[in-house]
């Protein structure tokens, strides 16, 4: 009789348990979620955090609070997400240099594509191949061409050591045999496209939304860009794989969890971010900060960063 009573108790604790579990993520969230950036404000993983925040609450129910955790090139804002309670209240930004590049280049405890689950992605970042106007290069095959037959002969900038313009040029040189003098700055991109348009490069490595005012002001054109597709806002730019080159490298803007929040979660933060995508007003933000919006589920977001992930490695260590 005992042991019958014994099981009978043994088995409502565990119903209780099971049930509990749904139940966790049906409330959630209770409180507050933070968005971790790990870099400082004003940039544009910051600047793109606070454009799904201000949108999000209405569809999760609770706040996200953009919080700014800068240095070590994104190191340090990951660390703390992934030091976090497996709760769902603490998610990164990822996507850009400190998830597909950084790690490659700094000793780190942890692995950003195994130790994160990625949830949603929202916008890309093209990443191009700068030359000066009057630059004698007219196309990316004739710089190809030209720089290959005389390795280490020109130069190139990039916002610096270790970024994902930088690791978009060791992937370049590895995949076409070329060789360039790198030319990193020390204060980002921009320092490396007035270098360009000042005749003190022969190519700069940047963002479309860096390069478009001298662009338009006819300063510098773009060669090429490392999208797997040509990006709406230059049709007329090819892709790297276009030209026969397997190069795959875009600035990707998302969010991910430490690995060990339960799915119910992951898939009710990912259903309010599909919604903050398609809404109006994330949208028009979105434009007038030249952001190209691009959605990815967590799955296919993963397997992107896990393939550009893998050829800075593969460049890297040659």
């Amino acid at each position: 009789m005992k042991r019958w009573k014994w099981a009978v108790i043994v088995a409502m604790a565990c119903t209780s348990i099971l049930c509990a579990l749904p139940l966790a993520a049906q409330d959630y969230p209770t409180k507050p979620v933070e968005m971790v950036v790990p870099f400082g404000p004003g940039g544009g993983t910051d600047l793109t955090a606070r454009a799904i925040a201000d949108v999000c609450t209405k569809y999760l129910g609770q706040p996200l609070v953009v919080i700014n955790k800068p240095g070590a090139s994104g190191i340090i804002g990951s660390q703390y997400a992934l030091n976090s309670k497996q709760d769902g209240y603490t998610m990164l930004m990822v996507g850009g240099s400190h998830t597909v590049s950084v790690p490659h280049f700094r000793s780190m405890t942890f692995n950003p594509i195994t130790d994160f689950d990625p949830i949603i992605r929202f916008t890309v970042q093209r990443i191009g191949f700068y030359v000066k106007s009057d630059s004698k290069w007219k196309t990316m095959k004739d710089f190809l061409q030209e720089v290959k037959q005389n390795p280490e002969k020109y130069t190139y900038g990039s916002s610096g050591v270790g970024t994902i313009h930088h690791a978009a040029v060791l992937v370049t040189e590895q995949r076409t045999g070329i060789r360039l003098i790198h030319v990193p700055s020390k204060s980002g991109g921009a320092e490396s496209l007035a270098a360009l348009a000042g005749g003190h490069l022969d190519m700069a490595i940047a963002s479309p939304n860096e390069a478009d005012a001298l662009v338009q002001g006819g300063r510098i054109r773009c060669l090429a860009i490392t999208a797997q597709e040509r990006s709406p806002a230059a049709p007329g730019v090819p892709t790297m794989r276009e030209l026969g080159h397997d190069v795959y490298l875009d600035i990707q803007m998302g969010l991910a969890f430490p690995k060990g929040v339960p799915q119910a979660i992951r898939q009710k933060v990912h259903d309010a971010g599909k919604k903050v995508y398609d809404d109006p007003q994330f949208k028009d933000r979105a434009e007038k900060l030249k952001l190209e919006l691009s959605y990815l589920n967590g799955d296919d977001f993963r397997k992107a960063l896990k393939t550009m992930y893998d050829q800075v490695g593969e460049s890297v260590k040659k």
